[in-house]
């Protein structure tokens, strides 16, 4: 088989296309937030169709909720969705796949499945790519190159997944500066009052405290959850997928002859014929 460069995972360019759409969502929605929210502090007309949810859970949380926290938020939920769409059973071991790679090994199209493996972006694909690559090397080198391949896709979902980690560690954190930042207002605000400030400047900077914990706990707990949700997955569909990519390449596994029972070398020689003495005749 002649030796053929091996493809490199080609990015789908419509992923960035979506990327930026959900961006600008994600920008779109916050500024919408914060423009009604402000609009509502201006006039206090409007500020009676303000709901109390969002009066409660946004609107008093400040701008470390309306441009930090509510974007992480949002920033989750389109990672969410992306990883539910391409971490999937059919994205990365296709049953229409794994049927046409198998007719083609099966029937020797060994250049066929070669193309094929190439055009298609399945995890199971590349891996068998990467194997037959290596068939000049045998089978052992296919069989290397398969795993490899199969790990390497599993490296890259992991770190595609690992920006869920990265927003359920840091959004507490970022909750808790809002509670700090809420706490140093309220002494100001006491030290400024002369000991006794108005109640309303008071419950102002306490939910500018609880609000920004509010949301920086309402971000990392779903984060952490469907983190370890997707990791899990990951691990249990590329072990299949090296299962059965190992069962595809198995038709270029050698075949041993059985060993004989006993070597020849130390099987017993056999025994001379024992002949009858002839008593002399006197």
């Amino acid at each position: 088989m002649n030796s053929i460069e091996v493809p490199q995972l080609h990015r789908n360019p419509s992923t960035f296309k979506y990327v930026g759409l959900i961006a600008a969502l994600v920008i779109a929605i916050t500024l919408g937030l914060a423009s009604t929210s402000l609009a509502a502090d201006g006039d206090t007309e409007s500020a009676g169709t303000v709901s109390r949810i969002f009066d409660h859970f946004v609107k008093r949380g400040g701008y470390i909720t309306w441009f930090i926290l509510i974007p992480m938020s949002l920033a989750t939920i389109a990672l969410i969705v992306e990883h539910s769409i391409s971490i999937r059973r059919e994205r990365i071991l296709p049953a229409r796949t794994i049927e046409r790679i198998q007719d083609k090994l099966e029937s020797r199209k060994f250049v066929d499945g070669l193309r094929y493996t190439e055009t298609d972006p399945s995890v199971i694909a590349l891996a068998i790519n990467s194997g037959l690559h290596q068939a000049e090397n045998g089978y052992a080198a296919m069989h290397g190159a398969m795993l490899d391949s199969v790990e390497q896709q599993a490296d890259r979902m992991m770190r595609k997944i690992e920006y869920l980690n990265v927003i359920g560690n840091v959004s507490p954190m970022v909750g808790l500066f809002g509670t700090v930042y809420g706490m140093i207002r309220l002494f100001a605000s006491i030290r400024e009052a002369g000991g006794i400030p108005e109640p309303a400047r008071i419950a102002d900077d306490i939910s500018i405290a609880l609000v920004t914990t509010f949301w920086g706990l309402m971000v990392a707990i779903p984060a952490l959850t469907l983190f370890a949700f997707f990791r899990n997955r990951i691990d249990e569909l590329t072990t299949d997928c090296a299962n059965k990519a190992d069962k595809l390449l198995s038709i270029f596994e050698p075949s041993t002859n059985p060993p004989l029972s006993k070597p020849i070398a130390q099987q017993p020689a056999p025994r001379a014929a024992s002949v009858p003495q002839q008593t002399p005749v006197t």
